[in-house]
């Protein structure tokens, strides 16, 4: 079922103008199962202040309802959000952090942008390692992307479930999914294809796109669970009341119990259609990153009878299908398009954050069971990814690491090899191992976030700052990086051993001098957390349907 009515948006105080729903620790529920929802058609007011969610999955703060249009919703009292409610946003937060730590080194060109020194690519030999201190930044920002789309999934829940608290009609929703998405997309094609890209292709989709596409996907669903959910329920218990028609000419003193049957078999019918449409989540979560493997034109493998000392693609990356179909998903190449993050190849988390969504505001749960579930699932994910290095299953890329280490033992277990070995993952696209690995680290730091002490948690303001402004941080750093990485590269770079894809020359870039990078990169957050911070007061002023909030 939808979430219950104590599953709601509260406006916190003080640092963080924006945040998740918190729900008191001492809530406990009436039962063990979902409890009963207000149906979004109804059209009606929550007592509380609601937000909108930004491209992220950020909840946005208090509504300006002089500027919403509709009535004005009573303000609630101001409340504190529990530190439970602050980690989605400083997951976010850091999670943004860690994104600029890769931007600003392939600005100043400072390593190779890889745990190899070819890209993590399905089908893609690879023989020498990156760097110590390259290989591990690297390994840390694999957990962006799968964790932007699970938080913008989680998001979507709690967006739907506010606007349907301000009367909203699942059309305009429907509506302000897709301008939303088209603003991401017009977004992706102004900075990406015509700044970055600088007018060679025509689609240039560095990330934004992906997220558009998914963002309107996830919710298109959620609208149509949120319809059927109650067809359902209402299907399950019309079959009871059939079932009960030959008690008609039963005595009068029967009645009481009819009653109470048809009561209990209602909220049984709301039960079971809930967790029918949690199951159907679950299978399109598996389903939409098993296609990754089935639809890969290495099948996840890489040929053995490549000569010694090769490292890279092993076979072009496209299907028989065409390159359109190609484009949703394969990272494809082509002279107009550059695309390495394939829409419904990353629609995978997504999904997963809807269910997540469902699951967190189906009832009041106390933050110790939610972060030990966070803790649980994250512990799960990663045995799952040990089963994909011993088993050999959603790699994608079987026989592809050609190592010192594999050479020296060719019979060996690839992944066994080393260290580095069992942690390298497919991220184009996405592999199953890659997705659980990732997911497991992100909800390992969903409950350490959780655990923190409030007044710590609070104590933490930048990624909060961050975090609530997804978004505009995504583009603002990307024009400071890539801004000054010129600045940067001619004041301490030098030419390198390698050819830039995009121009067919020899990379120029500060590599050996790691000192450059991670003082640019400091810099440019300490330049970047004011700008959010006052950008997060900007749009905290502005109405449910401003175009800022989008940012």
């Amino acid at each position: 079922m939808p979430p219950d009515d104590h599953a709601t948006y509260e406006a916190g105080t003080g640092v963080q103008e924006t945040q998740f729903a918190a729900i008191p620790d001492d809530a406990e529920p009436a039962s063990g199962h979902p409890q009963n929802p207000p149906i979004l058609n109804q059209h009606t007011h929550s007592k509380h202040n609601v937000g909108a969610h930004s491209t992220y999955g950020t909840i946005d703060g208090p509504v300006n309802e002089s500027s919403t249009g509709r009535d004005t919703i009573p303000d609630a009292p101001k409340t504190v959000a529990s530190p439970r409610a602050l980690a989605p946003d400083l997951l976010r937060g850091l999670l943004m952090v860690l994104q600029a730590v890769d931007h600003c080194s392939v600005g100043q060109g400072a390593w190779r942008h890889g745990v190899a020194l070819e890209s993590e690519q399905d089908g893609t030999i690879v023989n020498k390692w990156n760097a110590p201190v390259p290989w591990t930044a690297r390994m840390l920002t694999h957990l962006c992307a799968p964790g932007f789309m699970f938080l913008l999934g989680m998001g979507v829940v709690y967006f739907g479930r506010s606007r349907g608290k301000l009367g909203w009609s699942p059309w305009q929703m429907l509506r302000h999914f897709a301008i939303r998405a088209f603003a991401l997309a017009a977004v992706n094609e102004l900075f990406f294809t015509l700044i970055f890209g600088r007018g060679r292709t025509l689609i240039l989709n560095i990330v934004l796109l992906a997220l558009a596409v998914n963002y309107f996907l996830a919710g298109l669903l959620w609208l149509g669970i949120n319809a059927s959910e109650p067809v359902l329920s209402t299907l399950l218990q019309s079959s009871f009341h059939a079932s009960s028609d030959d008690m008609d000419e039963q005595p009068l003193l029967q009645d009481e119990t009819r009653r109470s049957s048809a009561k209990s078999f209602s909220a049984w019918s709301m039960r079971c259609s809930w967790h029918i449409h949690n199951a159907i989540l679950l299978a399109i979560t598996i389903i939409t990153i098993a296609w990754n493997q089935w639809l890969s034109p290495h099948h996840g493998h890489c040929p053995l009878d490549v000569p010694p000392g090769y490292s890279g693609p092993t076979r072009p990356n496209n299907t028989k299908l065409g390159p359109w179909f190609d484009f949703w998903f394969l990272n494809v190449n082509y002279k107009l398009v550059l695309s390495p993050f394939p829409p419904l190849a990353w629609l995978s988390p997504a999904i997963l954050g809807l269910l997540y969504g469902r699951i967190l505001l189906s009832r009041k749960w106390k933050a110790y069971t939610i972060n030990a579930a966070n803790a649980a699932f994250g512990v799960f994910l990663m045995l799952l990814f040990v089963l994909t290095r011993l088993l050999h299953f959603g790699n994608l890329s079987e026989d592809c690491l050609r190592m010192p280490e594999q050479l020296a033992a060719p019979d060996r277990n690839q992944y066994l090899a080393s260290f580095r070995s069992f942690f390298y993952i497919i991220k184009y696209p996405p592999s199953f191992s890659y997705v659980v690995f990732t997911m497991s680290v992100n909800f390992l730091l969903l409950a350490f976030f959780g655990a923190l002490p409030e007044r710590f948690a609070r104590r933490i303001p930048t990624l909060l700052t961050f975090g609530q402004s997804a978004l505009f941080f995504y583009i603002a750093h990307l024009m400071l990086y890539f801004a000054t990485g010129p600045l940067v590269k001619n004041w301490f770079g030098h030419e390198l051993d390698h050819i830039d894809p995009m121009t067919g020359k020899p990379v120029v870039g500060t590599e050996g001098k790691p000192a450059v990078m991670w003082l640019t990169w400091l810099l440019g957050l300490a330049i970047l957390w004011p700008l959010c911070k006052w950008y997060g007061r900007f749009k905290s002023t502005k109405g449910v349907n401003s175009v800022w909030r989008f940012f």
